[in-house]
């Protein structure tokens, strides 16, 4: 279902302003939507790995449904491994220092016990069974535990080293020892390639924020540049004139000094008509330059932009809003979602901007208030509308 609100500055006028979706409850897939994708890739990480020990725990539980206490010991491992990466705020980006190592201790001392059930397993049913059993336990904790810690391949060889020696017979201690320690391997080897994945998509998420900033540091510096290279020999003449009349006016030469004040008066007018163009070149953007510079900007963020239309199908007089527009929203774009796709379109009645991956509520769009001051000195009027992770940005001008 599609929303639609008016501008920020319209919503007073309205008798029922809309909900604030912010404080009202979002459904899960409301929530998965709003999500930026390393959030997304964090979570899909996550579920991934603790899918895994569910589904080996089960099909554990299932081969010995025989036998409770093997049931009871897959049980208590799978947990353990759940609890285990629970704690990692790597996956869970919980900060709670008490409340992760809690889960830690409870993992470590539930794949004790899950350990020690193997052995009771050894001795009531068959070492066999057992052993199974510990196999499971030591793929879980090399999983969800040892691949966390810097110390990973010294505890899995210890763990991988008393298992043998609790279950192995003594002619089978080498060949138990390798195919254990090589399933441990291959254990903690998936782990830390899925960490691995995700520190990278993590730094590209940075490094596409880090590039927006660059882009709006570029802007000041050259703003501030051009500031210094027209205003500035202005000044620098006004203030050396301004001290020549005024030694002028001490010696005595009255006309001369009123010369040189008259002089100071056209500089400082035409330093201020100077001023005036340089804001008005700040401020005044081409429609056509801020599109491809749009493209540019989320290219290099990951975001294909489609432009539907032509700048020219825009009237003349609204080129300058329009520009805006596309600066606004683009910017919008970079900070508040995900964006993998949007869509540009152009027309003599208004235009839009649509893009995908919406991370953000509408009402954090706070860009939005000055769009619609200016388009209030045009008649034209800026609706937002949301459908499930698309949002939109329209502006009509019909009456403009």
């Amino acid at each position: 279902m599609t929303t639609a609100r008016q501008s920020p500055l319209d919503r007073s006028k309205s008798p029922l302003a809309p909900l604030d979706r912010s404080k009202s409850p979002l459904a899960p897939l409301d929530r998965w939507q709003r999500l930026s994708e390393p959030a997304k890739y964090r979570a899909y990480t996550r579920w991934t790995l603790e899918g895994t020990a569910i589904v080996v725990g089960l099909t554990g539980m299932i081969a010995g449904h025989r036998y409770p206490s093997v049931v009871v010991a897959t049980a208590i491992a799978t947990v353990s491994a759940l609890l285990a990466f629970e704690s990692r705020p790597e996956l869970t980006t919980r900060t709670g220092v008490v409340a992760n190592r809690r889960l830690a201790i409870a993992s470590v001392v539930g794949f004790a016990a899950a350990w020690g059930c193997s052995l009771f397993v050894a001795t009531d049913i068959e070492t066999e069974t057992g052993l199974g059993v510990a196999w499971v336990v030591v793929g879980f904790v090399s999983l969800s535990v040892f691949a966390f810690s810097r110390w990973r391949w010294l505890l899995a060889t210890v763990s991988v080293a008393v298992t043998v020696a609790a279950f192995g017979a003594p002619g089978d201690y080498v060949p138990l020892g390798v195919t254990l320690l090589a399933a441990a391997v291959v254990c903690i080897a998936i782990t830390r390639l899925s960490l691995w994945a995700l520190r990278i998509v993590d730094g590209l998420d940075k490094a596409r924020e880090t590039q927006a900033q660059l882009h709006v540091a570029e802007e000041r510096l050259r703003f501030s540049r051009d500031l210094h290279d027209v205003v500035g020999r202005g000044f620098s003449t006004i203030a050396v004139k301004s001290e020549l009349a005024s030694r002028l006016s001490r010696a005595g030469a009255a006309e001369r000094a009123a010369d040189e004040m008259d002089e100071v008066k056209a500089l400082a007018v035409a330093s201020m008509e100077e001023m005036r163009s340089l804001v008005r070149g700040y401020r005044g953007i081409n429609l056509t330059v801020e599109i491809a510079g749009a493209r540019a900007l989320l290219d290099s963020a990951g975001c294909l932009l489609t432009i539907q239309g032509d700048s020219d199908a825009v009237p003349e007089k609204l080129h300058e809003t329009a520009a805006w527009v596309v600066r606004e929203g683009t910017t919008n774009i970079v900070r508040h979602s995900s964006a993998t796709a949007a869509t540009l379109t152009l027309g003599q009645s208004g235009m839009s901007l649509t893009n995908d991956g919406v991370t953000s509520t509408e009402g954090e769009y706070s860009g939005l208030r000055g769009l619609t001051e200016r388009l209030d000195r045009v008649g034209g009027l800026l609706t937002t509308h949301t459908d499930d992770d698309q949002f939109t940005l329209e502006i009509r001008w019909e009456t403009a």
